[in-house]
């Protein structure tokens, strides 16, 4: 047979049901298959290096591969051949590379979809651990939102550096919030201990930052004195202060009960008849409930409360709200934050008012400086010591928790008399300078 042609490769067909091989020359051959829908497959020639026995190497179809460039293959497999190089040993190293490469960028793409970012890695935290906080870390959620993602979000966790977080605190500090700046870092550490525990990162890019690199605490000691107390009298009515807020001040004091107390107090915990208010567990700064028992100063102030909830109710025509201190825009309690803003919004000084707030910025100012909320708890409980109250009773009045952890332990003393009478003489001394 001659020189195989393009016709003779167009025009061949199985012989008797029979595969048959068109020799091209070269170790090139056409091999034509039997059955409906003839294939038609290029295949090279060529002995084994090994057992120097016949190989057979499939270089493509026909006519897709058309006869002069199987040819140029051909030529191109049996010089390699020369050279000492098996084209299918070749060909399988090639297609394993191949796959190879593949699975490498499969494993790099999963590698990068497993890299949290630390959005991702925030919304894990807060779904594990700061849910089981007492305000569902709301705190947390809203200094993150503001401080953190907006400029770390989108960076994978494991990239970043001690130098972003540093940089993300000192904005806060730049803001005037280093206070902020000082909590934020601690909770930034927990949230990368939460991530190097679960193996998402392996380093804490918060090591070796110090809360005081970002401002120093300052342990407050604002105590309003007589003086000072008198001059709420006067003062409190004339603020724009709504008749809810300025009761719950005078409560504060008498009380010396935190503001997310006051705030969350619901009137199923509150006796006026008996004088007692039973903080819960999930009111108390330290999960621990409290009794607090109310002088006749605290109760007329609770009793101003009360009507004024239930002239509320009168009003819209519905039953009276189980809140002490109910928000007017929905069912729950005030904002927690609500009293501290209209303090502070009345005590701006020279500064402008903030938007959509009070205009009276000075309407609040004392003699001796700014003053809080929870400056009136610190006075409420100065007032008792000047009084003689001893200052184990005072600390259970304040519901701390004992510093001493074998006195902790050892003495379950709840010391209720004198806590009573602790409160009565708070609430007579509140009564003289409120009304002399």
């Amino acid at each position: 047979m001659g020189k195989l042609t393009d016709r003779q490769c167009k025009l061949a067909k199985a012989d008797d049901g029979k595969d048959v091989f068109l020799n091209a020359g070269a170790g090139l051959y056409l091999r034509v298959r039997k059955g409906e829908g003839t294939a038609k497959v290029w295949l090279f020639r060529f002995k084994s290096l090994a057992s120097n026995g016949s190989r057979w190497l499939d270089i493509g179809t026909y006519p897709v591969i058309s006869l002069k460039d199987a040819t140029l293959r051909a030529a191109e497999l049996s010089a390699k051949r020369r050279s000492g190089i098996d084209p299918i040993e070749e060909q399988r190293e090639a297609e394993e590379a191949v796959r190879q490469a593949k699975d490498d960028q499969q494993k790099s793409i999963a590698a990068v979809k497993a890299r949290l970012t630390v959005n991702e890695l925030f919304k894990r935290w807060a779904s594990l651990e700061l849910k089981a906080r007492k305000d569902q870390g709301v705190e947390v959620r809203r200094s993150f939102a503001k401080d953190v993602l907006p400029m770390l979000g989108g960076v994978a966790a494991e990239d970043v550096k001690r130098s972003a977080i540093a940089a993300c605190l000192d904005t806060v500090v730049e803001r005037g919030a280093p206070v902020l700046a000082r909590n934020l870092l601690g909770d930034l550490r927990q949230m990368f201990g939460f991530a190097i525990k679960r193996d998402y990162v392996e380093n804490d890019p918060t090591s070796h930052l110090k809360r005081d690199d970002f401002g120093k605490k300052t342990e407050r000691d604002r105590v309003l004195d007589d003086s000072e107390i008198k001059s709420l009298v006067n003062l409190l009515p004339k603020a724009e202060l709504n008749e809810a807020s300025i009761a719950s001040i005078w409560i504060m004091l008498s009380t010396c009960c935190r503001v997310g107390e006051i705030s969350r107090a619901r009137w199923e915990h509150i006796d006026l008849k008996a004088g007692t208010w039973w903080i819960p567990p999930d009111n108390s700064k330290n999960s621990k409930e409290h009794n607090v028992f109310l002088s006749d100063f605290a109760k007329i102030h609770f009793e101003a409360l009360r009507r004024l909830v239930d002239s509320r109710a009168t009003r819209k025509g519905t039953a009276a709200s189980p809140w002490v201190l109910p928000a007017s825009n929905h069912e729950g309690h005030v904002c927690l934050k609500s009293l501290a803003k209209q303090i502070g919004d009345r005590q701006r000084g020279d500064k402008s008012p903030m938007a959509n707030r009070t205009k009276r910025i000075k309407a609040l100012v004392l003699q001796r400086g700014r003053w809080t909320p929870h400056d009136l708890r610190r006075t409420g409980a100065t007032i008792m010591g000047t009084l003689g109250v001893r200052p184990d009773v005072i600390e259970k009045c304040l519901n701390h928790v004992q510093q001493n952890r074998l006195v902790r332990i050892y003495q379950r003393q709840t010391l209720l008399v004198e806590q009573g009478e602790a409160w009565k003489l708070l609430g007579a001394r509140l009564e003289l300078l409120t009304h002399p």
